[in-house]
């Protein structure tokens, strides 16, 4: 399917708090909470010189940072040991530093791609890794019912082909989720309410939430991102 919405505004990184159940127009729908956090514009990139329109947000307080981000914070004037990550925009208008961005960034209706790591599940057969059938229930078998049988070639060949599906490791794959709808917004406790529990991440984990691509974007979305005050002193002591 081809890409229907080319505008890109702000993406956010907010917290997978976990999945409930609501109830909207009498039916019983599997949501999953989206937290944001106190999320502040950083740094802006412009196309003159990086070749491209992105801005730097901070968000959350970390007890542990990476040295160079650390003196890049120092750098910005910040004194708090945020989360930065990177997004990139269409267009930088009305896009100042110090700028807080709210949950009023989305509206209620639309579409959303989700990305996150999903859940680490260690080492796993073929069965549950990749859906094998595994061999026969039968006699002669042994106990080898769970195996996945040959997988070695011929002499030519000779070598078993890079890729093919083996037991390994499980999970802890970066996972995108398109089109997920938004079905309410708590402004006061920053926390949107997604359709479906299919959300990709463990509990108070990090996933980033953009504008669907393949969903037309909602006429009543602020452009190019929903933008509530400046940062202040007293905003968490961000700002020394």
């Amino acid at each position: 399917m081809k890409r229907i919405n080319s505008l890109r505004r702000i993406g956010l990184l907010m917290t997978n708090v976990g999945h409930t159940a609501m109830y909207f127009d009498n039916s019983r729908m599997a949501v999953t909470l989206l937290h944001l956090s106190e999320t502040y514009i950083i740094d802006i990139k412009g196309q003159d010189k990086c070749g491209y329109n992105s801005v730097i947000l901070g968000t959350g307080d970390l007890k542990k940072i990476a040295k160079p981000q650390l003196e890049y914070l120092k750098k910005k004037g910040i004194n708090s040991k945020c989360k930065l990550y990177e997004s990139r925009l269409t267009d930088l208008f009305g896009i100042e530093c110090g700028k807080k961005v709210g949950v009023n960034h989305f509206v209620v209706g639309q579409y959303l791609d989700i990305t996150g790591y999903s859940l680490g599940k260690g080492f796993a057969g073929v069965m549950k890794r990749h859906n094998f059938s595994g061999l026969r229930a039968s006699h002669g078998v042994s106990i080898a019912h769970r195996s996945q049988g040959s997988t070695g070639q011929c002499q030519d060949p000779g070598r078993v082909f890079k890729g093919k599906k083996m037991a390994g490791h499980l999970g802890n794959s970066r996972v995108t989720v398109q089109n997920m709808k938004i079905l309410s917004i708590d402004c006061e406790n920053s926390i949107i309410a997604v359709k479906g529990n299919n959300v990709p991440g463990f509990k108070n984990s990090y996933v980033f939430v953009r504008d669907a691509v393949k969903k037309p974007l909602h006429k009543d979305v602020p452009f190019p991102a929903g933008l509530l005050l400046n940062m202040s002193d007293d905003a968490n002591n961000l700002v020394s």
